[in-house]
C-alpha cells in the first residue's frame, strides 16, 4: 500500500514539474514577454519635469540595493527632515506625515508613505516596454 502510494506521488510529483515547465516555455514564447532594459539605470541626474499635478518626482539616482522594509528605509538616511539638512538632498513632502484624513501623525513618515519606492522610481534611459501616447499637461513635462 505504502508503495503504491509513493509510485502514484511520484508520479503527480513528475506530471506536475513537466506542466510548470511547458506554461513556463509557453510564457517566454509569448509576445507580451518583453525584457526590461533596466540596465541603462542612471547613477546621478538632475530631476526631470513633473509631468502631471502631484506626480511625485523620479528619483535621480541608482536605488539599486536600497532596504525599505518595515523595519528599515535607507532613503530616509538622507530624505528625513533631519538628514536632508546635512546632505542636501531632497527633504521629504510634509504630506508623508499626514494620515489619510489629512492630519499631521508626528514626526515619523505615515506608514502610507513610508514605503518610498512604490510611489518613486529610479531613472532609467531605455525605450518604453509598452508603447503609449501620453502627452504631459500644459505647463508640465518641459
Amino acid at each position: 500500500m505504502i508503495k503504491k502510494t509513493v509510485l502514484i506521488l511520484t508520479a503527480l510529483l513528475a506530471a506536475t514539474a513537466g506542466a510548470e515547465q511547458q506554461i513556463d516555455s509557453q510564457l517566454q514564447n509569448s509576445a507580451e514577454n518583453v525584457a526590461p532594459a533596466f540596465h541603462n539605470e542612471v547613477k546621478e541626474r538632475a530631476l526631470p519635469a513633473l509631468n502631471y499635478v502631484n506626480q511625485p518626482p523620479m528619483v535621480p539616482h541608482s536605488v539599486k540595493n536600497y532596504q525599505v522594509t518595515k523595519n528599515t528605509n535607507q532613503c530616509l538616511n538622507c530624505h528625513s527632515v533631519e538628514a536632508s539638512r546635512v546632505t542636501g538632498a531632497t527633504r521629504i513632502s510634509p504630506t508623508h506625515f499626514m494620515d489619510r484624513e489629512g492630519n499631521f501623525v508626528g514626526g515619523t513618515a505615515s506608514p502610507r508613505r513610508y514605503f518610498c519606492l512604490q510611489c518613486h522610481v529610479s531613472q532609467s534611459d531605455v525605450d518604453p516596454i509598452v508603447p503609449n501616447e501620453f502627452k504631459p499637461m500644459k505647463g508640465y513635462g518641459e
